[in-house]
């Protein structure tokens, strides 16, 4: 049974949801609104906000697709060329007055604070959320859409179906389901941790997505800088009771993407239900920052709740990370000990300092120890 034939009391709950967001598109019919993705997008977010941006053009709304970060994954780079997605980088000049509203798609404002803040002062107001993570207090949007499926992109097929429907004949519907499926594969792991929603929405999109273009874009190889990273995490794991928790030192803001990919490969070790990987960051541009992933296998640890809990709020009480099934992350900003120093035994006293911090939150969270604490020795 197809995406389009299914009449489950699911299906219907999601037509009503459609139904929603398009009567709230079409009360801002002819505005202006800017679409924002977290700060590092993923195939996941980019495709959502591609979907959202041809969405609009259905109630004459203009958008613009902003993000803050960096894009450095070779499938993300690839996607946007190949598919021609239109991305706008905030350190660009961007007038916020212009816009009416603002939609989030794979976020909730949370791990795009700096264009949220911008967007406050310039009075700009959120009116749409759709997101798979888990529920996050930052905005106050007029229309939320908030599930635990595995890709928000999962989300966005289901609204197409229900308000576009797609045609073959018309190239941007092409690019769209071509980046949606990506979107999909990319976070429920090729299917692995796929739910049925997300089969459906893979179906649906099958008819229309271009798979050589996809075939193209999920082919390209690893850097050699990624390669690297992981090959730190594998030299600098601890591995105690199924967890493999691996410390790689400062990355580049441009390889900041291998950190989860460092994960997902320390996953597939044997024995191992639980990955973590983290580094410090380093961004001319944005400062240090504490970055990690968190990969799981083990159905009893739910990631955002793990991560909220191991390691808490900032000082305005947002988390310092999240999660949603089998996966999350976390960023912690370093402050005003940011910055590279010539002195080589400043900076690993630093990486030192939190590398330790970092695990003795894990151990603590965990209940790894003290038999498997790495510090234990100099402590005695």
């Amino acid at each position: 049974m197809s995406l389009e034939e299914s009449d489950s009391p699911e299906t219907k709950n999601t037509e009503q949801l459609s139904s929603k967001i398009a009567s709230v598109l079409e009360a801002h019919r002819g505005e202006r609104h800017i679409i924002v993705l977290h700060d590092y997008p993923d195939p996941d977010a980019i495709s959502s906000a591609f979907a959202h941006s041809l969405l609009s053009n259905k109630f004459e709304i203009e958008t613009s697709m902003v993000y803050n970060g960096k894009i450095s994954h070779r499938q993300n780079i690839a996607m946007v060329r190949i598919l021609g997605i239109n991305l706008v980088r905030y350190d660009q000049p961007i007038d916020l007055k212009q816009f009416d509203a603002a939609i989030f798609v794979d976020n909730q404002g949370t791990t795009a604070e700096k264009i949220v803040k911008a967007l406050e002062e310039a009075g700009v107001p959120p009116l749409i959320v759709v997101d798979h993570h888990e529920m996050q207090e930052r905005l106050k949007p007029e229309f939320s859409d908030i599930r635990r499926t595995g890709a928000s992109a999962t989300i966005y097929a289901e609204y197409l179906r229900d308000l576009i429907k797609l045609d073959k004949s018309q190239k941007v519907h092409i690019m769209v389901a071509t980046a949606l499926t990506q979107g999909i594969m990319t976070d429920t792991g090729n299917f692995i941790r796929a739910g049925i929603e997300d089969f459906y929405a893979a179906a649906y999109l099958s008819s229309y997505n271009d798979s050589d273009m996809l075939g193209q874009i999920m082919s390209q190889a690893r850097s050699k800088q990624v390669m690297d990273i992981i090959r730190r995490a594998l030299e600098g794991r601890l591995v105690a009771e199924s967890y493999s928790i691996a410390s790689i030192g400062y990355v580049r803001s441009e390889d900041r993407d291998a950190i989860p990919q460092a994960a997902d490969f320390l996953l597939t070790e044997e024995n191992i239900h639980t990955a973590i990987v983290y580094g410090i960051v380093t961004d001319e541009e944005r400062g240090e920052a504490l970055v990690g992933s968190l990969r799981t296998s083990k159905i009893t640890i739910d990631p955002d709740a793990f991560i909220k809990d191991t390691f808490g709020k900032d000082w305005s009480g947002n988390y310092f990370g999240g999660g949603k099934i089998s996966a999350g992350a976390f960023e912690i900003p370093i402050g005003f000990l940011s910055g590279n120093n010539s002195n080589d035994d400043y900076m690993n006293l630093k990486w030192e300092v939190y590398d330790r911090q970092i695990k003795q939150k894990i151990f603590n969270k965990t209940g790894i120890g003290p038999d498997n604490d790495p510090f234990q020795n100099d402590r005695e």
